[in-house]
């Protein structure tokens, strides 16, 4: 009697642990398989080189606890760490923006962050702890430095006014110089930094060459955009988690009307000069006398044009904010990437519009699988069509002309948006005298 108790025993208890035991595995091969596809889709597809910051993981150190797995805020939308070998793995290299969530959660010490890999190098400017560079008085701050995240810029933002603050504190008045500070930019970091000099009651002027909002009110209409609760001087807390690019830009818009912030728009900034008593700014605007520039602008540069005639024409944009706008049109898409596919699908999806889908390749080996999917789907059922090994030749105000393996060839048209990437302003801070880095897989 006392052996079958025993059993019994045995059974209640150790039944429901082995259940555990046969989830967790099951668990843990899901996993596994999934990590396996997405990184053999990332592999296949050619974006395996990530695009800024992101992990590099000790598989020495590493014990296959999948802590940064689920720790990263794009999980499970995006899975961009996995388990591989029973060791994590970057299998999503290009889905990686660089929350770090990864390192901070790592029980081992098995992650670092770094910049570029052996195969592709990125440029970084070189920036001190206090955000401030090798030439005296200027300071980055945000994308520029290489963190794109809305909450890391910020807060860089925050801290790098913060410095500037205590600089001019210490050194006091200066004749002739009736700037404290020059903020370039109108992003998340400048808008925090201008806010910031507001509090701290410092002569400031901050100039803005495009948008207010900086990157983010480029998105198209409706992207989602990741952010976390963060801390604006003047304003406090904001609790956003998830939030679309319209309800984000209209909470800096709210802002800026509360605050009476001033922001000069269309003004660009050409060139920095070290005086005897600070810096003189040049700009599209004037010129400024002032002791410290904090740049705070984003990475994505200059659009790169296509150099053909007619690339002026008011029908011709390097973004999409809406697709509504082009609602009826005769569209061509130019371009290979994300932005591209993801601007075709777009504006396919609207009413009556008649979408081409330009690119100079034969094959979309710089997008995502899904975007991909979502470009044939649509190229099968006709609602798109694709050029592909095609380039363009020049615009008029009716048609597109192209260069195509079988020659010439004439669209008509009503707009074209051009998605070619950006000329990223490294050139701008080298001649500046700012030390600019490549980083092949280092912090």
């Amino acid at each position: 009697m006392e052996v079958l108790s025993g059993y019994l025993s045995y059974f209640v208890y150790g039944a429901p642990l082995l259940g555990l035991f046969a989830w967790a595995a099951r668990r843990r091969r899901r996993l596994e398989h999934t990590s396996e596809v997405t990184y053999r889709e990332a592999v296949e597809a050619g974006l395996t080189q990530p695009a800024s910051l992101h992990p590099v993981i000790d598989t020495s150190k590493c014990i296959g606890c999948e802590s940064c797995v689920h720790a990263c805020p794009e999980f499970p939308a995006h899975q961009v760490l996995g388990i591989l070998g029973n060791k994590a793995h970057l299998v999503s290299p290009t889905d990686c923006i660089g929350h770090g969530a990864c390192k901070r959660v790592c029980p081992t010490g098995a992650i670092s962050l770094v910049f570029g890999t052996a195969e592709r190098g990125v440029d970084i400017p070189a920036v001190n702890p206090d955000f401030s560079t090798n030439v005296d008085g200027v300071f980055i701050a945000g994308e520029l430095g290489g963190m794109g995240l809305i909450r890391n810029a910020i807060e860089q933002g925050r801290q790098a006014i913060n410095t500037i603050a205590e600089r001019v504190r210490k050194e006091g008045k200066k004749k002739n110089v009736p700037l404290d500070v020059l903020i370039v930019g109108a992003g998340p970091a400048g808008i925090t930094a201008t806010l910031g000099a507001m509090e701290k009651k410092l002569a400031h002027r901050t100039i803005e060459q495009h948008t207010f909002g900086g990157t983010p009110a480029n998105f198209p209409r409706g992207k989602i955009v990741m952010t976390a609760p963060a801390s604006l001087p003047l304003v406090g807390k904001f609790r956003f988690r998830e939030t679309t690019k319209e309800k984000l830009v209209g909470f800096w818009e709210r802002i800026r009307k509360d605050t009476g912030m001033v922001v000069h728009y269309g003004e660009r900034l050409e060139r920095i000069t070290r005086t005897g008593s600070g810096l003189e700014v040049q700009t599209s605007a004037g010129t400024y006398q002032t002791r410290t520039v904090l740049l705070a602008i984003g990475r994505r540069g200059t659009p790169r044009r296509l150099d053909v005639p007619g690339e002026e024409l008011p029908k011709v944009s390097y973004s999409l904010l809406d697709p509504a706008d082009y609602r009826g049109q005769r569209v061509l898409v130019v371009g290979g990437g994300d932005s591209a596919l993801e601007a075709a699908v777009s504006v396919a999806a609207e009413p009556d519009t008649k979408v081409y889908l330009s690119y100079r390749s034969a094959a979309f080996t710089r997008a995502k699988k899904k975007n991909r999917e979502k470009v044939a789907e649509l190229a099968g059922s006709g609602r798109l069509t694709l050029l592909m090994e095609t380039q363009v030749r020049s615009i008029d105000s009716e048609s597109v002309v192209l260069d195509t393996k079988a020659g010439r060839k004439r669209l008509k048209n009503d707009a074209v948006i051009v998605c070619a990437g950006g000329i990223l302003p490294d050139g701008m801070l080298r001649d500046m005298g700012i030390t600019v880095e490549t980083k092949y897989g280092t912090s």
